[in-house]
């Protein structure tokens, strides 16, 4: 039944039924037939902690067999490296720690007493986390990357002022390469503490960008502005045009702000887009007789004397009583 369907729990359960010992079987049914018998109260207790210690190998073996499964299927298909070796360093903790609690638990249950070898297992696991904390922060950290997946191999992500591509995952590390083809390597628990923007995610692109026109255009050109931005946006393929206003007095410039989205993630494609719509722009500009700003600073000297002062002693000749 489980090899008719695409679900894997099936298929988990499947695999972990299938490592059920004929011992534990046997076990258990000395124990189901021993509840028929006249047996004294040792004995009793005997049969019950055997078959209880039983039940929790199996169990134990169950959940082994689980979580091997769970690792083998980061290995069929095409993924990276490093998160198999994220998964592998991941099962392996978790079967650790599984045998280890039902090794105490079947400890327990024969009566052992396991509050000291508890408080060692305590004490020498703070030790051990006390001494290896950075590395062990870096390590669970790779899991986070690995389950959350901020980012994957060959994402284009900005951390800080570091611009890249993904190039490595690591247990400890992540290798970014850099625009200007360094290689940066961040620790995993630094990385994941700052904020981290994934450039391969994105769907759409919102850009926005500032027109300056010049001081003194006529009233009725000045309105046209939106209206040719708009004609010029709206008529390119996969682009939503937002909006485009005279926004802002500049100190030499009347400004226009002009807002458009381009429906897709990749930035060549991007900037083939804006490259063009310039282009029409300044063409169009050029035919309607539209000035593009420049800065520039205005001197007016009122005064006829300090002008003709002024240039005479730079060697000019004196212009009329004002100049600019």
């Amino acid at each position: 039944m489980a090899r008719r369907t695409r679900t894997r729990l099936d298929d988990f359960v499947t695999r972990m039924l299938s490592q059920t010992y004929l011992l534990f079987i046997v076990v258990f049914a000395i124990y189901f037939g021993s509840t028929f018998l006249e047996l004294t109260a040792k004995q009793e207790k005997f049969v019950a902690r055997i078959a209880i210690a039983a039940l929790m190998l199996q169990a134990a073996v169950w959940g082994d067999t689980g979580l091997r499964a769970w690792r083998d299927q980061f290995s069929i298909g095409p993924v990276d490296g490093e998160r198999r070796a994220s998964s592998s360093v991941l099962c392996f903790i978790s079967r650790l720690l599984l045998w280890v609690v039902v090794t105490l638990m079947i400890l327990d249950n024969f009566g052992i007493n396991i509050t000291t070898l508890v408080a060692s297992l305590g004490i020498g696991g703070v030790a051990v986390a006390l001494a290896t904390q950075n590395i062990l922060g870096d390590l669970f950290a790779s899991l986070s990357i690995m389950l959350d997946k901020p980012f994957e191999v060959g994402d284009f992500i900005i951390v800080g002022d570091v611009l890249g591509s993904v190039e490595h995952i690591g247990l400890k590390t992540t290798r970014v390469r850099g625009l200007g083809g360094e290689q940066v390597v961040f620790s995993n628990g630094e990385l994941l503490k700052s904020r981290i923007h994934n450039h391969k995610r994105m769907q759409t692109r919102r850009v926005a960008f500032v027109l300056r026109v010049a001081y003194g255009m006529p009233e009725d050109l000045l309105c046209r502005i939106p209206h040719i931005i708009r004609e010029i946006i709206a008529s390119k393929p996969n682009i939503d045009f937002e909006r485009a206003h005279f926004f802002a007095w500049g100190q030499w410039s009347l400004d226009f702000e002009v807002v458009y989205h381009y429906r897709s993630p990749d930035y060549i494609l991007h900037m083939d887009a804006q490259q063009d719509i310039f282009l029409q722009i300044y063409r169009r500009f050029q035919q309607e007789g539209i000035e593009f700003a420049h800065p520039l600073s205005i001197v007016r000297l009122d005064d006829p004397r300090l002008a003709d002062t002024l240039l005479r002693r730079d060697g000019a000749p004196p212009p009329g009583p004002a100049f600019h």
